[in-house]
């Protein structure tokens, strides 16, 4: 993987730096952050800035570039991927590290007195200007909003912004009316004597409208803006997406069945002036709720006042937990995607001791199953497929210039996932499609105990995630290992696979408590650079527990598994195992046989249900 040249790039950035044409005076330091107005974890090719000044292309990073330095802040799952992606006029900044400055004390070292600081105020959350603002004050230095992107004054052929044709789900998907969800969310407002909700995520407007798009590369969303008042709804969208006769009827926007539910229309570049005029006729006790993360520039529309900042907004808490229809759903899309699976890894025994297989032919074929699915929309990620030392780079995607072929003695770990209309699918499984060394086998248990205790855990009710991030690194941490990402995310049903607000990590401390019906992912690993990556990944629904007491009458409760896919036996150093994980083990796999079974035996698909057979025997 060659690094992109930079060199011409950061001249004429310096150069727009200094121009006054951008900014009353000369700006010493320039952040490019990595998201877009709506802090979308994924972006479309236009929001790519930082990409395109640095070269790094994983999904977090912060690029900043002074006069004399470029830097960029990323996280251990991309430490490798960075370094080889970027040219030596960039110094790589390993977050978490205990010697890695943090972005303000970095800009306080290298800084002469009294700079100016600039960034693009649409692009950076309001708390990261907050931290940022406060910390470059403090050493005498200044924030400043540069309200033309600097980058996209270099950038000659930036793309245009993606509007992608709309599309409307009904209550057979969504178990709930956009209109019943408008009215819950007043519930909550009036709740909190709260006048005005501002929603800037677009996984959370898709949900609240059940509406999807395909404006970003696998996440099913649009871009738009939504102002909802007790009694107004202001859409802001790209208005040639609403001559769509479906969308019109879906929205009522000809016939609003009471007055409050009507919807008004505005062009998504018009959030700004009308969230303007919105405030300037507040009452003197209204309060408008904005998420704490959206945009700088959207924030500070909102006079301090009437700001009401909120870490996770009443859509995406209600949005996290899933009624009985999503939960359906979920469920259906689990069960396409182990076909899909059965059948891509009954192919690739018979194939790889041909010495053909790639690692990018097998994340074509895992597509190419999938699709034959009912209800298949689109990858939710790129496929990881890696083979051997690829598999220590924990977000790898395979590019024609490193394409291993896999063989018989090197580990194979896939991690893929699918959108259906029904719901998003995420799954990893690691194998040896020969015979595996000792150190592998006795890694890939330790990672197997760990998934194990997170699965099977019973906790009370109101327990966050993060509290039970160590039971799956215990086995490791027993024997001096462990691995550099969080355990579990939450995942959306027919949206964005990587989901707020609760997780399982020990990064983050702010995620809300656990609640049936949330669904995230169950994913240990461990990484032996140069040599192979190991992770086991089933998506789990939080479900009540039945315990033996009901201690201060709080209620338990644990995970069942939405992933039906077997985990290879190979990889096992059973004797390992305790009785109980290998009961878990056993009874995982005979679910497995008996659901997936049924539905490969129903789609006639006859190698895949005997590789299935094969693959589920107990452990005795």
């Amino acid at each position: 993987m060659s690094p992109k040249i930079t060199v011409e790039l950061l001249r004429q950035l310096h150069q727009a730096m200094k121009n006054c044409k951008y900014f009353s005076e000369p700006i010493q330091a320039y952040i490019i952050p990595s998201g877009d107005a709506h802090q979308s974890e994924y972006i479309a090719p236009c929001d790519c800035r930082r990409e395109f000044i640095c070269g790094f292309n994983g999904s977090a990073g912060t690029a900043i570039v002074t006069e004399q330095h470029a830097a960029m802040w990323t996280d251990g799952r991309y430490f490798l991927q960075a370094s080889q992606q970027m040219d030596n006029n960039w110094t790589l900044m390993k977050m978490g590290l205990k010697e890695t400055p943090s972005q303000e004390d970095w800009l306080i070292s290298v800084l002469p007195e009294s700079c100016t600081v600039g960034v693009d105020p649409w692009i950076i959350a309001a708390d990261q200007w907050k931290n940022m603002s406060k910390a470059l004050t403090s050493a005498g230095h200044t924030l400043v909003a540069v309200q033309d992107n600097l980058i996209d004054a270099v950038w000659e052929e930036r793309p245009a912004r993606p509007s992608t044709q709309l599309i409307t789900l009904g209550l057979q998907y969504t178990g709930m009316s956009w209109q019943d969800k408008i009215t819950a969310l007043r519930a909550k407002m009036t709740e909190r004597k709260i006048s005005w909700f501002v929603a800037t995520a677009l996984d959370e407007i898709a949900w609240l409208f059940n509406l999807r798009g395909s404006d970003i590369e696998y996440n099913p969303v649009f871009f738009a803006y939504s102002v909802v008042g007790m009694n107004s709804i202001r859409l802001f969208v790209d208005l040639k997406r609403l001559a769509d006769p479906a969308v019109r009827d879906h929205l009522q926007l000809d016939s609003p069945s009471k007055p409050e539910l009507s919807i008004q229309t505005f062009p998504y570049e018009s959030v700004y002036t009308e969230l303007q005029a919105v405030c300037a006729s507040l009452g003197r006790k209204d309060k408008v709720w904005i998420s704490d993360k959206a945009s700088c520039a959207l924030t500070q529309v909102i006079p301090k006042i009437h700001r009401s900042p909120i870490p996770y907004t009443p859509v995406c808490l209600a949005k996290a937990v899933k009624n009985a229809t999503e939960i359906q759903g979920m469920r259906m899309a689990h069960i396409k995607d182990a076909v899909a699976l059965c059948e891509l890894f009954a192919w690739l025994e018979k194939e790889i001791p041909k010495g053909t297989v790639t690692e990018i032919s097998v994340a074509d074929k895992a597509e190419e199953l999938r699709s034959q699915q009912k209800e298949f929309v689109g990858l939710s990620f790129p496929t990881i497929s890696s083979v051997g030392p690829n598999g220590a780079i924990i977000h790898y995607r395979p590019l024609p210039e490193t394409n291993r072929t896999l063989s018989l003695n090197e580990v194979y770990l896939i991690d893929s996932g699918a959108q259906y209309t029904d719901g998003t699918t995420d799954v990893t499984r690691t194998m040896h499609f020969g015979t595996p060394a000792a150190f592998e086998k006795e890694c890939f248990t330790y990672v197997l105990k760990g998934h194990i205790a997170v699965s099977a855990a019973v906790f009370p009710n109101g327990t966050k995630g993060h509290l039970l991030d160590s039971f799956a690194r215990a086995a490791l941490w027993e024997s001096g290992l462990d691995y550099l990402h969080g355990t579990g995310h939450g995942v959306g049903c027919f949206l964005n696979v990587h989901e707020g607000p609760c997780g399982i990590s020990y990064k983050t401390f702010a995620d809300e408590p656990l609640e049936a019906g949330m669904i995230v992912s169950d994913e240990p690993g461990f990484y032996e650079d140069g040599s192979f990556g190991i992770r086991i990944e089933n998506v789990v629904l939080v479900v009540p527990a039945k315990s033996k007491y009901n201690y201060r009458n709080r209620g338990s409760l644990t995970f069942e598994p939405l992933t039906l896919v077997p985990m290879q036996v190979k990889m096992m150093s059973t004797e390992l195992l305790t009785q109980k994980e290998r009961d878990w083990v056993n009874e995982y796999h005979r679910q497995c046989r008996e659901v997936i079974g049924a539905e490969l035996e129903k789609q006639g698909r006859k190698e895949a249900l005997e590789w299935l057979i094969r693959e589920t025997q107990p452990i005795v």
